[in-house]
C-alpha cells in the first residue's frame, strides 16, 4: 500500500482525512507562503557569514516569511554586495550592491565587513535612541535575531560576541568544535538565574524535514512498531563529497576544525536522541542513553592507498593518472559540474567569485579561472602555518594534510528505565564516505510489532501481525537536507515573532517552534565528543557519569 503525505505546519498535527494513512492518521501540510503577514513587526534579521549556509537560511526567510532581512556580515566584498543584492530590502526596494555600506549610526546600515562592526554600530545606535527619546531624532531600527553562519570554529566568539545584545540566536551546527567551547557559549546565552533568556536556535535541520517528523509521529506518537528495540542509521556522504570537504577542504583536519562525527555528523546523533530520548508526548520523561562506544579512522585518504603510477605528483593537473583519476580535481569541479552550466556549489566554494565570472565573461573564462585556483599547491618547503589555512582543491587526496575519519560507527545503547517507563534498546550510527548518495540518509527501525525501513524519501513500515506493508511517500518540499533547512529557518522566526508580538513568552515559543532547548544541544553535542573519547580511547563510556564530570561540573559552576 502506498501512501502519498503532503506537507504540514511544522509541528502542527491536522485531522485525518479520507486520504490520510489509516496508520498515520494525521497529515503534513504545506508552508504558508508567507508566515507572520499578519505581524505588526515582523522580526528582523541579521545573517553572519554569506556562504551557502547563510544563503539557504535567508531564502527560506524572504521565501516563506514576512520577516526582514535587514543586515549581513561577511568579509568577502563580493559576497557580501551579492547578499545584499539578492536579500536585503528597503522600502520596497532592492538595496544596490554597496548602498549604505560602513554607515554610521544614525544612518540604516546594511552590509558590515565584521560581524564585530555590526556589534559597535548597534551599540552606538542604541546609545543614540537612548539620547534621542527627548530630542524626537528619528534612529533607525535594529535587529531581533541573528543567524551565525561562518566557520565552525568562529562559533563561540561570535555567539558570545551578540549575547550582550540579547538577540534571539540561531547558530548552524555544529554548535562549537570543542566542548569547552559548547559550554561556554551555553555560559554566555544564560542569565542571572541559569535560564536562556532568549530564543536559540541551533542547525540540526534534520529535526524540522516533514520526512523525518512524520517518521518521528509514526515511532513515537503513533507506536506504530511498538517498542523499539533497535535502529540502524547510516549517513551517506558521498565518495566526491567527502573528498572536497573532508580531504581537499576546510574541514579536512581536527586541529583547524574538529572531527568529522562533530562537523560532519553531530546532527544525525541529534537526530537519534530526537527519535529515542526526548519525550514525544506532555509528560513523559526522557529515556537517556547507558553507554556508548566509537569505531572509525581515517581508512582511504591516505598515502599508503595512493596508486604507484601517480609517481610523486601532488596536484592533480600536473599527475600522470589524471585522466584516469575518479579523484581528479578537474573532473570533479569542471567536468561534472562547470562545464554543465553549474558555477554553485562545490565550485564556487573554490573561488566565490565563479559564479559572477561564468554569467559576465562565459565558460572560457570561468574555467581558466577555475584551473589557476586547481593548480595552486604546497611543498615540503611550505610552513604548516600556510597550508592549514585554506582549503587546497587541486592537492592529490593521497597527499592531502587530512586526518578525520572517513568512516565511522557509534553504538548507543538504553538500559530499562523506571523512572520514564521505557525500555532497552540500541541505535547504531554510520557516518561513511564512499556511497553514490550524498547526504540522503537511510536506516531501519526494529520494533516489537513491526520494522521500518526508511530514506529520505520514503517511508516504508512492516506490520508482523497482519504481514502487511505501507510506504509513505512525504511530499519533497525542496530545499535542503528534505525540506529540514527551510523548516529551521521558518520555526525559528515564528518562534522569533511569537515572543517579538507578545503572543507567547519565551519558554513556550522555544518548545512549540524549535523543540529543544539549549542544554538538550548541548547534550547532543556531547555526546558526539564522547564517541570520540570512547573511539581514541577503545572503550566504552559510561554515559551519565561521563556527562557528570565532563559537563554536569562545569554548567553548575556558575
Amino acid at each position: 500500500m502506498h501512501t502519498n503525505i503532503p506537507d504540514s505546519k511544522l509541528g502542527e498535527p491536522v485531522a485525518a482525512t479520507a486520504a490520510a494513512s489509516p496508520i498515520a492518521g494525521a497529515k503534513l501540510s504545506s508552508l504558508p507562503k508567507k508566515l507572520l503577514a499578519d505581524s505588526p513587526s515582523p522580526p528582523r534579521i541579521l545573517v553572519i557569514g554569506a556562504g551557502s549556509r547563510g544563503h539557504a537560511y535567508a531564502s527560506a526567510v524572504v521565501k516563506h516569511t514576512a520577516a526582514v532581512i535587514a543586515a549581513v556580515a561577511e568579509p568577502i566584498a563580493f559576497k557580501r554586495r551579492e547578499f545584499v543584492s539578492r536579500f536585503i530590502t528597503t522600502a520596497g526596494k532592492k538595496q544596490e550592491e554597496g548602498q549604505q555600506e560602513n554607515g554610521d549610526s544614525g544612518r540604516e546600515q546594511h552590509a558590515f565587513t565584521d560581524w564585530r562592526d555590526y556589534v559597535e554600530w548597534e551599540k552606538a545606535r542604541r546609545a543614540r535612541a537612548a539620547a534621542a527619546s527627548s530630542a524626537g531624532e528619528v534612529i533607525p531600527p535594529g535587529v531581533d535575531a541573528a543567524f551565525v553562519c561562518v566557520l565552525d570554529e568562529q562559533h563561540r566568539e561570535a555567539v558570545e560576541g551578540l549575547a550582550p545584545l540579547g538577540l534571539a540566536v540561531m547558530c548552524e551546527k555544529p554548535l562549537a568544535t570543542t566542548l569547552a567551547d559548547c559550554v561556554a557559549i551555553y555560559d554566555a546565552m544564560r542569565g542571572s538565574q541559569g535560564n536562556v533568556p532568549r530564543i536559540f536556535g541551533i542547525g540540526h535541520v534534520l529535526r524540522y524535514s516533514p520526512h523525518n517528523m512524520l517518521l518521528r509521529r509514526l515511532v513515537r506518537e503513533q507506536g506504530v512498531v511498538g517498542d523499539v528495540l533497535s535502529v540502524e542509521h547510516t549517513e551517506p556522504v558521498g565518495w566526491w563529497h567527502f573528498s572536497h570537504s573532508y580531504v581537499r577542504g576546510n574541514w579536512r583536519r581536527e586541529s583547524t576544525t574538529a572531527p568529522s562525527l562533530l562537523t560532519k555528523s553531530c546532527h544525525d546523533i541529534d537526530f537519534l536522541l530526537w527519535m529515542l530520548s526526548e519525550p514525544a508526548k506532555e509528560g513523559e520523561k526522557a529515556h537517556r542513553p547507558a553507554f556508548l562506544h566509537s569505531t572509525g579512522k581515517r581508512n582511504f585518504y591516505r598515502k599508503a592507498r595512493k596508486p604507484a603510477a601517480a609517481g610523486t605528483a601532488t596536484n592533480c593537473l600536473s599527475c600522470p593518472i589524471e585522466k584516469d583519476c575518479m579523484f581528479s580535481a578537474k573532473k570533479i569541479y569542471a567536468e561534472r559540474h562547470l562545464r554543465k552550466g553549474n558555477a554553485g556549489w562545490p565550485v564556487k566554494i573554490v573561488n566565490p567569485e565563479i559564479e559572477d565570472c561564468l554569467s559576465t565573461l562565459g565558460p572560457d573564462a570561468a574555467e581558466k579561472m577555475l584551473m589557476k585556483d586547481l593548480s595552486e599547491d604546497w611543498t615540503s618547503e611550505t610552513p604548516d602555518e600556510e597550508v592549514r589555512k585554506r582549503p587546497w582543491f587541486g592537492r592529490c587526496v593521497w597527499e592531502a594534510d587530512n586526518d578525520v575519519c572517513d568512516d565511522q560507527c557509534v553504538t548507543i545503547t538504553w538500559e530499562d528505565d523506571s523512572a520514564s517507563g521505557s525500555l532497552a534498546k540500541t541505535a547504531q550510527f554510520h557516518m561513511v564516505a564512499f556511497t553514490e548518495k550524498i547526504c540522503e540518509r537511510r536506516g531501519r527501525i526494529y520494533g516489537t510489532k513491526g520494522e521500518i525501513e526508511y530514506d529520505s524519501a520514503t517511508i516504508k513500515v512492516h506490520d508482523f501481525a497482519a504481514d502487511r506493508t505501507e510506504i509513505f511517500h512525504p511530499e519533497q518540499r525542496g530545499g535542503g537536507h528534505g525540506g529540514g533547512d527551510d523548516g529551521l529557518a521558518t520555526q525559528f522566526v515564528q518562534a522569533v515573532g511569537a515572543v517579538k508580538d507578545g503572543r507567547m513568552g519565551m519558554d513556550e515559543a522555544q518548545k512549540k517552534f524549535i523543540g529543544c532547548t539549549l542544554q538538550e544541544v548541548i547534550q547532543s553535542h556531547a555526546m558526539v565528543f564522547a564517541a570520540e573519547d570512547a573511539r581514541k580511547r577503545r572503550a566504552v563510556v559510561d554515559w551519565p557519569s561521563w556527562w557528570q564530570e565532563q559537563v554536569e561540573k562545569r554548567l553548575t559552576q556558575k
